[in-house]
């Protein structure tokens, strides 16, 4: 099962932030240097880890890999769905992910939809997508150029930012995965629910060790902050992504998401061994 993400919140001003982020660090460091650990999330490992997490709650599937020619719409207001992140049409990140591909790969098969997936962009429609699309979609993601194309716009968007501002904020792998989660589902820009909002909400009561603060005191106001994110839309009124997986690690006070882990999404059982 595919998780459904935010509909307005994902994308908000996305096509200024990823330009941006692709130049400078996503918010400057706060003397983190000294305080990070040498091990972060951007270890393969550790990263490879991330994405089987993620995988589990957005597709319910530990085998992140399987996902790049996944393509439906969830029915979310954000149109079709599709590929290792849950790219949009309705949210522009999914208009980025073709044209990067195009660029490398003219003539492929998505091409022909740009014109479409420019039209679509902040909406629900199908309109010059259909019925072609998906199984375009599928057929592209036997390339393996559509596959790195994939890779990149997630690191690019999503979790370079991520373990960017985990690392500024002192934060060892657990809390710099905590971030990525959290910009996979709401994004990121002005909307009270974005990314940055999460994090400004638990810094309303906790400091990161950047500041001088408790690592896992911070922690537990980040995802204080990011349950009641959630819970401000029926999408995403499952909290058990947090509940049951992500507070299970932080309550072992496994910071640096060290294995075995065991959790629950859903109801469902993993392990990572």
């Amino acid at each position: 099962m595919r998780h459904p993400a935010t509909p307005a919140t994902r994308r908000t001003a996305l096509t200024l932030f990823g330009a941006a982020v692709a130049a400078t660090p996503f918010l400057k460091p706060v003397s983190a240097t000294a305080t990070v650990r040498a091990i972060g999330l951007d270890d393969p490992a550790k990263k490879e880890i991330a994405m089987q997490l993620v995988s589990s709650a957005e597709n319910s599937s530990l085998d992140w890999k399987a996902q790049y020619q996944y393509i439906e719409d969830i029915r979310d207001g954000r149109g079709y769905t599709a590929g290792i992140i849950g790219f949009c049409s309705g949210t522009g990140d999914m208009l980025d992910l073709v044209e990067l591909y195009t660029g490398r790969r003219p003539g492929n098969v998505l091409a022909k939809y740009l014109p479409a997936l420019r039209e679509v962009n902040g909406s629900d429609s199908h309109a010059g997508l259909d019925p072609g699309f998906p199984a375009g979609w599928r057929r592209a993601a036997r390339d393996a150029a559509f596959q790195r194309a994939q890779d990149d716009e997630r690191d690019r968007v999503y979790f370079g930012p991520a373990v960017r501002q985990g690392k500024a904020d002192g934060l060892r792998v657990l809390g710099q995965f905590a971030y990525y989660d959290a910009i996979v589902m709401h994004g990121d820009g002005t909307d009270p629910l974005s990314f940055r909002n999460i994090r400004r909400r638990a810094l309303r009561t906790a400091k990161p060790p950047a500041q001088g603060g408790d690592e896992v005191t911070y922690l537990d106001a980040f995802l204080d902050a990011r349950v009641w994110a959630m819970k401000q839309e029926e999408a995403h009124s499952d909290t058990s992504r947090v509940d049951t997986a992500q507070r299970v690690f932080l309550r072992r006070r496994n910071l640096g998401l060290n294995p075995p882990l065991d959790w629950k999404v859903y109801g469902d059982s993993y392990h990572i061994g």
